[in-house]
C-alpha cells in the first residue's frame, strides 16, 4: 500500500514522520494553513534522515518559476498539482522538469470523466473531498462506496493512486474494506495542529493487521 503523509510544517513535524511507514512526505507550497517555504523545507531535510521516502510538493496552480523556485532548493521526487491545471499545464511542468507529475481531483458525479479527460498525461492521482473555498486538507471525507469505481478506472490507465480527505486511525479500518491503492493523510494524523506520534503508530497497527490478513 502507498501511504502518503502530507502537510509537513515544521522540523518536528518531520522528525515525528520520517520514521513511520510512509512512502511519501508532502509538502505544501501554496496558500494553506499548512503552506511552507522551500527554505524551510530545505532546512529541515538537511536535519532529519528521510531515508528512502520520496518527497512530494503540492501546487496550486502554480506557475513554472514557481515550482523551479522550489526545485531549486528541495529535491522533489512528484510534483502534485492541486488546482485547476489544464492539460497544456500539466503537460509543460512535465517536459520542463522531467519529474512525475500527479493531479488532484476533487470527487464528484463527473470526476471520472475528468480522470478519463486526463488520461496518462499525469503520472499519478488523489482523490480528495470537494469542500467550498478549500483545495484540500479538509478533514472531510467523501462516500467511500466508489472507490471500486476509481479503481477500476486508475487499472485500465494502469495509474497509481491515493484516496484523500477525512481518513483518521478512527475510521481507517473501515476504508480498507474498499481496498484502495494508497492513502493520504494530513489532518487525521495531527493533534492540535501538529503531527501525533500516536495517531501515526495506531495508523501503521490497523493498516498493517489489513496488509497482513491480504
Amino acid at each position: 500500500m502507498i501511504i502518503k503523509y502530507c502537510g509537513i510544517t515544521s522540523l518536528e513535524d518531520l522528525q515525528i514522520v520520517s520514521p513511520s511507514t510512509a512512502n511519501l512526505l508532502g509538502f505544501i507550497f501554496a496558500k494553506s494553513k499548512r503552506e511552507v517555504t522551500p527554505q524551510e523545507v530545505a532546512g529541515w531535510i538537511q536535519k532529519v534522515s528521510i531515508k528512502k521516502k520520496q518527497l512530494v510538493g503540492v501546487f496550486v496552480n502554480a506557475s513554472l518559476m514557481e515550482i523551479d523556485q522550489v526545485l531549486k532548493h528541495v529535491p522533489l521526487d512528484i510534483i502534485q498539482c492541486h488546482g485547476t491545471e489544464s492539460v497544456e499545464q500539466l503537460k509543460k511542468i512535465k517536459s520542463e522538469f522531467s519529474i512525475p507529475v500527479w493531479k488532484a481531483i476533487h470527487h464528484s458525479a463527473n470526476s471520472i470523466e475528468k480522470i478519463l479527460s486526463l488520461g496518462d498525461v499525469v503520472d499519478g492521482y488523489v482523490i480528495d473531498t470537494k469542500v467550498e473555498g478549500a483545495w484540500g486538507g479538509t478533514g472531510v471525507a467523501f462516500d467511500w462506496k466508489v472507490i471500486p469505481d476509481y479503481a477500476r478506472t486508475f487499472s485500465e490507465l494502469n495509474l497509481p493512486y491515493l484516496i484523500a480527505g477525512g481518513i483518521t486511525p478512527d475510521n481507517i479500518e473501515e476504508l480498507l474494506t474498499y481496498n484502495p491503492l494508497g492513502l493520504d493523510v494530513s489532518s487525521g494524523i495531527e493533534e492540535n495542529g501538529k503531527k501525533s506520534l500516536n495517531k501515526i503508530n495506531l495508523m501503521a497497527e490497523r493498516i498493517g493487521k489489513y496488509d497482513v490478513s491480504r
